[in-house]
């Protein structure tokens, strides 16, 4: 079972640690992303850069590489650790995405924020809460046009609605895995809830932006 979950670990954190945007933009427009307003890596940094397109397949490709990371997860443990809960190894995928996506080894460990990352990887371990969540997130930017609010809130309401939503056997590491990405993905927007608290965050769609947003 310890190979099977090194194995879950080290590939759920290199799939994680893919910077799409990084990559697409380099790639498409031959620039940093980091040098480009907030200097994240992820969709809405892409998108508010001018980069309609850019973003959109940003915040598919985190999407998909976190619903890889836990489906090939639960698959290495039917393989090499049958005795294994596959919730269990979800949760264990699910962590090491995200991780991955936030501190990736090949941008120094300065990444994203986990928001499409984290919505990837619950859309496979619990999809009917995450796409609750993201119907929550919607539902807030359309009200606020607050990316970051919208993003804290579908956050933290996926652990409530997993816990509704997902039938059947809940274990322990599965529980806490939820509440640990939804902390972590809050954590990271540390930046965005103090100007929320002052009321300088810039609004999705605002044609001045602030340098640090998002």
């Amino acid at each position: 079972m310890l190979l099977a979950v090194f194995l879950i670990v080290a590939l759920g954190y290199l799939l994680g640690s893919i910077p799409t945007g990084y990559l697409l933009v380099r790639l498409f427009r031959h620039e940093d992303i980091r040098s480009v307003g907030s200097g994240n890596i992820g969709a809405t940094n892409v998108l508010r850069s001018g980069g309609k397109g850019l973003g959109a397949a940003t915040f598919l490709l985190d999407v998909l590489k976190g619903a890889a990371a836990v489906w090939l997860g639960a698959f290495l443990a039917s393989k090499l650790a049958p005795s294994m809960p596959f919730r269990d190894a979800q949760a264990v995928a699910a962590v090491s995405a995200v991780l991955g996506h936030m501190f990736p080894v090949w941008l120094r460990f300065r990444g994203g924020k986990g928001v499409a990352t984290g919505f990837g990887v619950f859309l496979v371990a619990a999809p009917l809460a995450a796409l609750a969540s993201i119907g929550l997130f919607a539902v807030v930017l359309l009200l606020t046009r607050y990316v970051s609010l919208a993003s804290i809130l579908g956050a933290a309401s996926f652990p409530v609605f997993a816990w509704f939503f997902v039938h059947g056997e809940k274990p322990l590491l599965y529980i806490a895995a939820q509440i640990f990405v939804a902390s972590l993905i809050i954590l990271k927007h540390h930046q965005n809830i103090r100007r929320l608290a002052t009321g300088t965050e810039s609004r999705f769609g605002a044609r001045t932006q602030e340098r640090k947003t998002a």
